[in-house]
């Protein structure tokens, strides 16, 4: 092979690898990560739609619980409210057997559609006692959670517990109507 042909046959490979690693970085990398984009989104797309038809197949029961929610929840009338919150703390306590000793109910204005009853309830008695209590409120259909609970001896043997729950109730308003 002659000198001219090797150094022209030299120039085109350097050329064409010049070429390939503009390519590379020009073309194939931005493509790469284009698609590795549009694979994700197309990821993300598939696990909300599996999401979307599993809320659909479960839509009657989701509906049908909302609706007994919303049929437990406390009255939008504050004084109702209060009322059937205390005497549903005196039924458990007399359920369970417990003292009661404090009960601290406050409002909460948290949103134009809905507002929150807050109590703090004290009670004391033994511990099978202060379960019993703490179960019925919650197994209770009403629309109250405890939010914390703080357990205290009050004897030397630890017998005697005292209980402090804080309790939390849902007051749906209706349409139109603020608190």
């Amino acid at each position: 092979m002659k000198t001219d042909q090797r150094q022209r046959l030299l120039m085109i490979l350097a050329a064409g690898a010049v070429a390939l690693f503009v390519a590379d970085r020009l073309v194939f990398e931005p493509l790469a990560g284009v698609w590795a984009q549009h694979s994700a989104r197309i990821t993300q797309l598939r696990k909300q739609v599996d999401e979307g038809t599993l809320l659909l197949q479960r839509e009657a029961t989701l509906r049908a619980r909302w609706r007994k929610m919303k049929s437990n929840t406390l009255s939008s009338d504050t004084s109702m409210a209060e009322r059937r919150l205390l005497n549903a703390i005196n039924d458990w306590a007399q359920e369970s057997h417990a003292t009661i000793t404090t009960i601290a109910p406050q409002w909460k204005h948290d949103a134009d559609d809905h507002i929150t009853l807050m109590c703090r309830v004290d009670a004391s008695g033994d511990l099978d006692t202060l379960v019993r209590l703490l179960y019925d409120i919650e197994s209770s259909p009403l629309g109250i959670r405890p939010q914390s609970v703080e357990l205290t001896a009050a004897d030397a043997n630890g017998q005697e517990i005292n209980m402090g729950v804080f309790l939390s109730g849902l007051v749906l308003m209706p349409a139109g109507k603020t608190p």
